[in-house]
């Protein structure tokens, strides 16, 4: 549901103002300790940015994703630990619940989500099972009325902080196919949880993941996403729920991009060799250039994408070209902006090598490029032939 054009331009500004006012003054803070100031977290609270793209209903905003793409521009001008920090509730550690949750479900858990007084993660990715998701160990085995889930997740997003987890395991020992795969709701604060130690990562300070274990957890039948009429289609609601991720992730890429590209012509006007701005060399105009046509290209792909799901058009194809692009764009802006930086960009004080670091993240979770080139791929052969009438 749209919002108001006034409200939404309201909610904008705010977000403006607080990216500007509070969130970058802080990025060298979160960069140095890792940790996104309980005040500022606090602040999304009270702004409502937990609850983004969660219903009305239960108490968030129910931001279009147009909306929300718009918001992910903004978000993207800081560092990717603040948005990491909403983005899990927005995105995969609530969609699933909106999407297939029963209502029951929905009831139970997206008030607290919206309100920011619960985090939500997406326990898919283990050991041994990342891009193809077909052939995670994690097992849900049926005791009863119950299931008892057994198996290690990695790479957790939030999981330091998370209130619920929805966890992805095999319920059809027989299968070795995504087919056997349920989605569960599991409480936290369940007996046989535990977590690993967060994760030293090369970028993204502030933004916490570590492993998530499951020892002889036991839940209740209705904890299957969904219900129990779900049972073994876990995964078809993990691909419903990436789709929208990826495109949120595609949006924060432009906004980073977009952060860049100001940083860049702002030192490129300011520094000055043989006698004039750097600005007037043809060489860094060319650099400049091309993170602004790639950055223009990227925010229209991300835009138009938006526009169709919202028109209820299918985007898994689209939301595939938009993440691989966005994801490989910020890398090449990235890497420009330390060029131009010079050894500026190299050192910490300008936080161009903390974006250069943290970018390269985008290009692997929520689907590798590689993955996404696959995902395009399959879909246009598969389109190809049905338009044909192959099989």
């Amino acid at each position: 549901m749209a919002l108001d054009p006034d409200v939404f331009g309201q909610l904008l500004d705010a977000i403006e103002r607080f990216v500007r006012e509070k969130l970058r003054p802080n990025e060298a803070l979160v960069g140095e300790t890792d940790q996104v100031p309980p005040e500022i977290i606090e602040q999304m609270r009270e702004m409502g940015l937990f609850g983004l793209a969660i219903p009305e209903t239960y108490g968030g905003l129910e931001l279009t994703l147009s909306e929300e793409i718009q918001v992910s521009f903004l978000l993207g001008k800081t560092s990717p630990a603040f948005r990491s920090m909403i983005g899990t509730n927005n995105g995969i550690g609530s969609q699933g619940i909106i999407i297939d949750g029963t209502e029951e479900q929905k009831t139970h858990y997206l008030p607290a989500m919206a309100s920011g007084q619960l985090v939500g993660s997406f326990c898919l990715t283990e050991p041994e099972a990342g891009s193809d998701a077909g052939s995670l160990r994690t097992n849900a085995r049926r005791d009863g009325d119950s299931f008892i889930i057994n198996g290690t997740k990695r790479f957790i997003t939030n999981a330091p902080v998370a209130g619920l987890f929805t966890v992805f395991a095999r319920t059809d020992p027989d299968s070795r196919t995504a087919a056997g795969i349920s989605a569960f709701l599991v409480d936290a604060d369940l007996p046989g949880i535990t977590l690993g130690k967060k994760d030293r990562k090369m970028g993204q300070q502030g933004a916490h993941t570590c492993d998530v274990i499951f020892d002889n957890v036991r839940v209740p039948q209705s904890a299957i996403l969904g219900g129990p009429d779900f049972e073994g289609k876990g995964f078809v609601t993990a691909m419903k729920v990436l789709d929208r991720g990826r495109l949120t992730i595609a949006g924060v890429c432009v906004g980073v991009a977009e952060r860049l590209i100001a940083d860049c012509l702002d030192y490129a006007l300011q520094r000055r060799q043989f006698g004039k701005p750097i600005a007037e060399f043809q060489l860094v105009q060319a650099m400049l250039a091309d993170m602004k046509a790639e950055s223009f290209a990227a925010r229209c792909m991300v835009e138009e994408t938006a526009r169709r799901r919202d028109a209820g058009q299918s985007i898994g194809t689209e939301a595939a070209c938009a993440k691989m692009f966005c994801s490989e764009m910020v890398g090449r802006v990235a890497d420009k902006a330390v060029q131009i930086f010079g050894g500026a960009g190299y050192v910490a004080d300008s936080g161009i090598e903390r974006f250069y670091r943290d970018v390269r993240l985008f290009r692997i979770y929520e689907g590798t490029t590689q993955i996404q080139q696959l995902v395009i791929a399959r879909n246009m052969i598969r389109d190809a032939k049905r338009l044909n009438g192959l099989s």
